[in-house]
Parts: C-alpha cells; sequence; structure tokens
C-alpha cells in the first residue's frame, strides 16, 4: 500500500488547525470571524470553507459546543467554545 504524501500533508495540516482553533477558543467563545482573525494573526491564512468543516466536525465528536447569541447587527451569531463536558 503506497502512502499518498499529499494527503499525509493534507491531515497533518487539519489537525494541526483543530488543535490551533481549540487553543483560541479555550480563552473565550468566539465566532468565526474572529477565530479567523486570530489565525491570521498568527500567519496562519485559513477562509471560512476550511473552518466550517473543522468546526462541525469537532462539534461532532464532543469536543467543542457552540451557543447562539443575539447580534446587534443582524441574526443571532453562533459562539464556539470547549466543551466543558470533555474536560
Amino acid at each position: 500500500m503506497a502512502i499518498n504524501a499529499e494527503n499525509v500533508k493534507s491531515q497533518m495540516r487539519k489537525g494541526y488547525l483543530e488543535y490551533c482553533i481549540l487553543l483560541i477558543i479555550s480563552k473565550k467563545p468566539m465566532y468565526v470571524s474572529d477565530i479567523i482573525s486570530e489565525l491570521k494573526e498568527a500567519h496562519l491564512i485559513v477562509v471560512e470553507g476550511t473552518l466550517y468543516p473543522l468546526l462541525s466536525r469537532l462539534k461532532s465528536s464532543g469536543i467543542l459546543a457552540y451557543q447562539w447569541q443575539e447580534s446587534l447587527q443582524g441574526p443571532p451569531r453562533k459562539y464556539y467554545e470547549g466543551n466543558q463536558k470533555c474536560s
């Protein structure tokens, strides 16, 4: 069985990004655009199309949770946070 190097690199990037996201939301619940801003400050360029599937997978795994919060500028927003039940 041959190992696909590109697939391995892609999986490693996803894993690294997951840990970065968990570190960011460990500080306080955050909205997606805030998470992206924090990642950009760390020189990690991530687009929403990459971030949402990762957040969804982490939510399905029970590693993180989200809560809806009213917004002064439009519809309610989803704020992600570490799932306290996992601690």
